[in-house]
């Protein structure tokens, strides 16, 4: 441990026994529990906010997340000797969520669920507001066609230029598609509804930020419903399979609020359904289950259930490696960003089936 990140921790009012090192921060043992200390990596004046989230929701009974902790002086943002600004943490003794591990998908589903109803209301001030879809699909699909543009021009062109080409317009029509779906969809009322109840998202709601506290266990057994056993409420746009695996709840940790925002609260469970099923190919059951017991505690409505659905319909992935590529140095593209483009693509087919399958939507 460098000797200003140990400067840094003298700031506060802890007793450190050890550190070790993690991804991005160092893990602190301490008197007090286990903390985890990090710089900053949003805007300090985004901070202050952040810590009334994570105050709200420790009054409304949520109390399993990286709540900031302040120094002697009363400030949540720490300097250290060489200008760097650091924040510590509560942390927990446990793993990621283990994406291989149905189970603990599942209860993450739950979980965020849980996290929603909790994060309905908004707080007074200081939240972001997302920005509308139909904006972003815009200038995405602007972007994608300046990709292109550019790829079309370029001599002599790559594995991954030609593929690209290849099948844009195939993944394009998605594009296009998810666009006009929206325009005749319900999504303006579902925004500014959740604008106006001040309706909040984690914003980067991923096996990354969900902590499995050690010492908890699954058990359970297979019934009809959802999550609870009960019967689950969906929207008329949702298909599905009719049962999954019913689970008792893990004891889980929420982190990395940062990207809070207000917003359509279905926006994660789209975002950690996509995210779980680009790893899975897809495979219907398991997204179906998550869907059931995000349902089984905090029902879906049918715009929701529409909305989660037009954002599958957008070729998400094929836009980010797009975008990476058009942003990086174009000499030398990654073997490992051609394999990223062909999985987007194959991934396609899978994706098709699983709308038709658990949305009922047909290209």
């Amino acid at each position: 441990m460098q000797e200003y990140e140990l400067n840094v921790l003298d700031q506060y009012n802890i007793d450190v026994t050890g550190t070790r090192k993690t991804r991005g921060a160092i893990l602190c043992d301490t008197q007090q529990g286990l903390l985890l200390l990090r710089e900053v990596t949003t805007s300090e004046k985004h901070i202050p906010a952040l810590c009334n989230l994570y105050g709200y929701l420790k009054g409304q009974g949520y109390e399993w997340t990286d709540e900031i902790l302040p120094n002697k002086n009363g400030e949540y943002v720490s300097t250290a000797e060489d200008g760097g600004k650091y924040i510590l943490k509560q942390w927990y003794q446990g793993r990621e969520c283990d994406i291989r591990k149905p189970a603990e998908l599942l209860a993450a589903a739950g979980n965020l669920a849980k996290l929603h109803t909790v994060m309905s209301h908004g707080l007074e001030q200081g939240v972001p507001a997302g920005t509308h879809l139909g904006e972003e699909y815009i200038r995405h699909n602007r972007e994608l066609k300046k990709v292109r543009r550019f790829m079309r021009g370029l001599s002599p062109k790559g594995e991954f230029e030609f593929a690209f080409l290849k099948y844009f317009d195939q993944m394009y029509q998605w594009a296009d598609l998810a666009l006009e779906e929206l325009e005749h969809s319900d999504y303006d009322a579902l925004y500014q509804d959740s604008l106006g109840r001040g309706c909040m998202t984690h914003g980067e709601y991923n096996y990354h930020n969900i902590l499995i506290i050690s010492g908890t266990s699954v058990h359970g057994e297979t019934s009809k419903g959802g999550a609870s056993g009960k019967s689950v409420t969906r929207g008329t746009d949702y298909k599905g399979h009719g049962g999954h695996t019913n689970r008792e709840p893990l004891r889980i940790a929420t982190t990395n609020f940062d990207k809070f925002k207000i917003d359509i609260q279905a926006e994660d469970l789209y975002y950690f359904l996509r995210k779980v099923m680009e790893k899975h190919g897809w495979k219907e059951r398991l997204g179906d289950n998550m869907l059931n017991a995000y349902s089984a505690i905090r029902p879906l409505s049918s715009e929701e259930t529409e909305y989660i659905k037009n954002r599958l319909i957008y070729p998400e992935k094929f836009w980010k490696i797009a975008d990476s590529y058009y942003h990086s140095n174009k000499a030398w593209i990654s073997v490992k960003s051609i394999e990223k483009l062909n999985v987007a693509i194959r991934q396609t087919e899978e994706k098709k089936r699983f709308l038709e399958n658990i949305f009922s939507f047909h290209l």
